[in-house]
Parts: C-alpha cells; structure tokens; sequence
C-alpha cells in the first residue's frame, strides 16, 4: 500500500509538472492526488496494513474490538491535523491576495508605479529584486510576490517581458524570507518551535541570502531579456490619478499585511487569525471610502471587496490543498516508529555522513517536494541547541533552494497562478540561475561559520 501511494504522487507530481503538454490545469491532478494517497491511506489503514503516525509520533494501528475505536480516533485527528495545518496557509494566503486585490481595485499600485521612474530594463531588475528581498522579509515571502507581480503588471505590458522579472522576483523573495522569522513558513517553523531567535537568524543568515539574491540577479542584468529599455503603458495614468481612494488603501492595504506579524508578537496566534483581521478592516475600510469626486450608490459595487474575491486565484488556492495534503498523506504512513519523510531523512544522514552535504540536499528536495514537511522531519530528526548551524543551515536551504523550480515555494506557485508561467520555461531559463544562487550563498554561510563559528 506505501507503494501505491507512492506511485499516486508521482503520477500526480508528474501531471503538474506537464501541465501544458498536457493542456490540463495542474490543479486537477494535485486535487485527485491528494484525494487519492487519503484514500488509499485509509484503505490501507482499514485493512491493517498500514500504520498511521500522527504529528505527536503516536502510531495507530486498526484492530477490530475496543482498540480500534482508539486507533480510528487516532486517524482522524491526524487527517484533521492535517487539513488544519494546510487551512492555516490556504487561509493566510486568500486574505494577503484579497487585500492586495482591494488595493488594486482602487489602483493604489499605481502609487508604487510612479515611484518606479526608470524605463530601464536593467535598473528595473534591481528595483524590483530589491523590493522583493527587503518586502519579503517584512510581510512574507509569498505577500510580496503578489505585490511586485501585480506591480509588474501595471509597468510591463508584455508577458514575454514580464515573466522574466517575476522570475527574478521569485529568487529574491525567497532569498529576503529566508533571513527573517517572519519571512517564510519554515523559518517561521523554526522560530516557533525554538530552534532559532531572530537575533541568531539575521546574524548568520542576512549575508549568504544577499548573495543568494545578488549572483543571480548580477548575471541575469547581463543577459538579453534584461536589455534595453520597456514600452510603458501610461493609458490608465490619468484615470488612476482621479482615484482619491489610491494612496489610502495602497498604504492600509500594506500597513495591514505588516500588522500580522506584530499581531502574532502581541497575542501569540497563528499568523492567519492576525491575517483575518487585517482583512476585515481593509473590506470595513473598502465599504466607506469615496474613491472618486461623483461617487453613488451606483458605482459602489465597482470597488466592491466582493469583486475583489472573485478576481483572486481559486485556482492556486485549490493545488494547495490538494498538495499539501499529498505530502501529508505520505508525513502521516509509518514506517517502524517514523513516518515515512523522517524515514527517508534518516536513510539519507546515514548514507551521507556529512551533515551539511545532507542539508543541501534538502534545500533541492524542497525544490521538489513542500519544504514545510521536509523541515517539519528535520526538527523531529535531529537534536542541537538554539540557534546552531545546522537550524540556520536548514532555514537557508529550505528557505532559497524552493527558487529552483517553480512549484518548489509559495512565492513561486502564487507567481506561476498570477502569470501562468511554464514549468518547462522556468527549468529551462531561471532554475541554473537560482542554483547558482543558491550554492553560492550556502559557500558563503558555511565560510562564515567556519570563520566565526
């Protein structure tokens, strides 16, 4: 049955990784796979051939009679766990694109737009990356995806152009969240399960996630997509200055995705409630403000939050489920007292005796498979006191190595829902450039520690 599984996520990985040969949405085969390895699991479960472990490291196994009330109580709190996790990022993510949706309903990028005075392609590239790395480390990784996406819409007209900036925008954004205990889930994870202090995760991690962001960018403003100059559109210019709503909600719109941190500071709750109320007040704000000198009731339903709704990716919100209760379904077999991740990670320290070969290796998996349980099993697998190399050492990995492929980190899903952009065309153009990156800042982390460690 672990076989079957197995068998179902790969054909399902590979589904959404030829999605376009194909012609089918990638949310199809992530939906059905994440259905299905479920099923199987409980199938297997029924039967007694599976054993299910729960995040607690508790294992259940079905056997008819009083303790298979006990061992079905067990499956189903792990399934709820599960989809409990996977609603806290499906939540969290439909809120940040929902504000930045309202704010774009009242053309406050346009605001950002102004600020973006060059026509430059190259002076462009480090803009935006520089906006991607400093945003990301303040609101998320994947919030400030959504925005410099959304702002490139506004700026680059062309698709052909602006898949190549949003690109670059994935690499740096992952690179600026990888330093911050806000900035990516799984340095979020860390941070909440006291591996690292954002004191110990600026002072090692700020330097290799600037290279990592810095060598790819430097080489990429060389190559011919980031030369010459951009045809900017200013057709909407005039309309959008006539909005009086676009400052406010523009800076409301942002000042609320930075509160969820500090809500998070203040209440100890997950980022998502704080995300909830960010959200409420936005839509509250939304329902009052006059965006225009003539404002009726007639026109109210143009800026109306429930436009906004219906203009974000369903599409994207749906592969999340689907995938990430996937790798849940294969988190939660057991294999002897592990699940089946910790089981692998296992195997892979004994077979690669150097630990940090092994940490690089999981910063490619995380390319491949959700970095959320790939760090999740490293916290279960290893033991070291705060802040140590080996929790920085995985922050950055799990953190940067998703960049090299496009499906390998929220900010490049969001991305890839956003502008549609092709597997294939990414591996083929972007992933060696955050590779290189990515290599580059692990050599300058492991130099660091080996200087002052």
């Amino acid at each position: 049955m672990i076989a079957a599984i197995i068998v179902v996520f790969v054909i399902g990985y590979l589904a959404i990784v030829l999605e376009h040969p194909l012609k089918l949405d990638k949310t199809v085969p992530a939906l059905i796979m994440g259905a299905l390895c479920w099923a199987l699991l409980a199938i297997g479960f029924h039967k007694g051939l599976l054993t299910v472990i729960d995040s607690h490291d508790h294992l259940f196994s079905f056997i008819a009679g009083a303790s298979g009330h006990e061992a079905e109580h067990g499956f189903t709190n792990t399934l709820l766990h599960h989809l409990g996790k996977t609603a806290e990022i499906l939540v969290f993510l439909i809120g940040a694109m929902t504000i930045v949706e309202i704010v774009d309903l009242h053309r406050g990028f346009e605001i950002l737009k102004g600020a973006v005075n060059t026509k430059s392609k190259k002076k462009l590239l480090w803009i935006i990356g520089a906006l991607a790395f400093i945003l990301s480390a303040i609101i998320d990784n994947l919030t400030a995806t959504i925005v410099l996406v959304t702002l490139l819409r506004k700026i680059i007209p062309s698709k052909t152009d602006r898949i190549w900036f949003a690109s670059m925008v994935i690499i740096a954004a992952n690179a600026g969240g990888a330093w911050s205990p806000i900035g990516d889930v799984t340095t979020t994870m860390l941070w909440i399960g006291k591996r690292v202090t954002t004191a110990g995760l600026i002072q090692w991690l700020v330097i290799p996630s600037l290279v990592c962001f810095f060598i790819p960018t430097i080489i990429a403003s060389f190559m011919k997509p980031f030369q010459g100059e951009i045809d900017v559109d200013t057709s909407n210019d005039e309309l959008a200055e006539k909005l009086l709503s676009s400052k406010l909600m523009l800076y409301l719109g942002l000042g609320m995705i930075v509160f969820v941190p500090i809500f998070k500071t203040i209440t100890h709750l997950p980022p998502y409630l704080g995300m909830m109320l960010s959200l409420g007040i936005v839509w509250l704000v939304s329902e009052y403000i006059h965006p225009e000198e003539d404002f009726n009731d007639e026109r109210k339903h143009l800026y109306s939050a429930h436009v906004a709704l219906s203009r974000i990716e369903m599409s994207s919100i749906l592969f999340f489920l689907g995938i990430l209760m996937a790798v849940a379904a294969i988190e939660s077999v057991a294999i002897g007292s592990d699940g089946a991740l910790r089981y692998v990670a296992r195997g892979l320290d004994n077979f690669i005796p150097n630990q940090d070969i092994v940490i690089m290796l999981l910063g490619v998996g995380s390319a491949i498979i959700d970095n959320v349980p790939l760090v999740a099993a490293s916290m279960g697998m290893y033991e070291a006191a705060v802040d140590s190399k080996l929790w920085h050492f995985i922050a950055y990995s799990a953190g940067t190595g998703g960049s090299m492929l496009i499906i390998g980190s929220a900010a490049g899903v969001a991305a890839m829902g956003m502008e549609k952009i092709d597997f294939i065309w990414y591996l083929k153009k972007v992933t060696w450039l955050a590779a290189i990156g990515f290599v580059a800042g692990a050599l300058v982390f492991l130099g660091m520690y080996e200087m002052m460690g």
